[in-house]
């Protein structure tokens, strides 16, 4: 099938208490890592790309590379996403480009102002069958090109919910409930340890996703900031070489708990990140003599593969949801 919006998979994911998976792809052994498992789980995809990919890797590889996927994998649903739109004219790029889906990211500016640019691109991707993510509040955290302190952050306020859907005519809405982007997520004072010493995270507000929930019934909503930050990859990387003592992630049964519910789209990246560079790291230790980079990136696209999988099944439920 060709790529599609993220419409029907939502209504679905809506109605069947499961959440989509929306991976970052930076490369070719993501976007196949990822896809090789939606395929073999039959699960839908959001293949996503951020500011920070279309510098790194050029927009058309990236529509290109997707589109492989899409040849490759015709049994599962894609639809390719632009993470963190941060203008007009970036959206407008992207559906000019062969986009299906965009978000657009005012969440750090006045109410009125979020509204106002969230409704042009509205309008604009509308016209051109391209649906639409907006956000309202702030998550904390540094991921690509978006760096947002923790005392600049900001929980979704409720009550403004139903305005700004109705004003802008968005088709999903990511908001703020504690999640936070990039592996460091909190500082270790925002933190209680458990008996083996590890940080455990804030909870997330649920009662901030029922009452926007109740606000808008039947309404998809995003998770953005959603990696889990596995400790056996976080381990893996500093057993060889790696310094990432403080790195840590959402728990993946508060995420199971937030895709049952309304949330319909969980957004994850650091995960990827650290599968990979975990794997390679391990093969460089036990194979000091290997340089050909087809030797490290295979296992490191299994990385991404195995752990995609685990997500779909275990924490996402959108396995046979294709």
């Amino acid at each position: 099938m060709p790529l599609v919006t993220t419409t029907e998979m939502f209504k679905k994911a809506y109605d069947g208490g499961y959440a989509v998976g929306a991976f970052n792809v930076n490369n070719m052994e993501i976007v196949q890592g990822i896809t090789e498992a939606c395929q073999e789980q039959h699960a839908p995809v959001v293949l996503q790309v951020s500011k920070g990919a279309r510098a790194y890797a050029n927009h058309t590889y990236l529509v290109k590379m997707v589109e492989a996927a899409v040849k490759e994998c015709p049994d599962i649903p894609i639809a390719l996403h632009l993470d963190h739109g941060p203008d007009f004219e970036t959206c407008k790029s992207c559906i000019d480009g062969g986009f299906t889906s965009v978000m657009i990211d005012c969440s750090s500016r006045p109410f009125d102002e979020n509204v106002e640019e969230t409704k042009k691109v509205v309008e604009y991707a509308h016209a051109h069958g391209v649906v639409v993510e907006a956000e309202l509040g702030t998550l904390a955290g540094v991921e690509d090109d978006v760096k947002v302190s923790a005392e600049d952050s900001s929980y979704t306020h409720p009550e403004e919910v139903e305005e700004f859907v109705t004003r802008t005519g968005c088709d999903s809405l990511a908001i703020a409930i504690g999640t936070s982007h990039g592996a460091y997520k909190f500082t270790p004072d925002q933190c209680t340890r458990n008996e083996q010493g590890i940080l455990v995270p804030p909870p997330l507000r649920f009662d901030v996703l029922e009452e926007v929930s109740k606000r808008l019934p039947g309404f998809p909503i995003v998770l953005h900031g959603s990696s889990s930050v596995p400790r056996e990859f976080v381990d893996k990387i500093n057993k060889f070489g790696g310094k990432m003592p403080d790195a840590i992630g959402i728990p993946e049964e508060e995420l199971r708990h937030a895709a049952q519910l309304s949330v319909c789209k969980i957004n994850i990246d650091s995960d990827i990140r650290l599968a990979i560079t975990a794997s390679i790291r391990e093969h460089f230790a036990e194979h000091p003599d290997h340089f050909d980079p087809r030797q490290y990136l295979k296992p490191a696209r299994q990385a991404v593969k195995d752990m995609v999988t685990h997500k779909l099944i275990n924490v996402l439920g959108c396995n046979g949801k294709a």
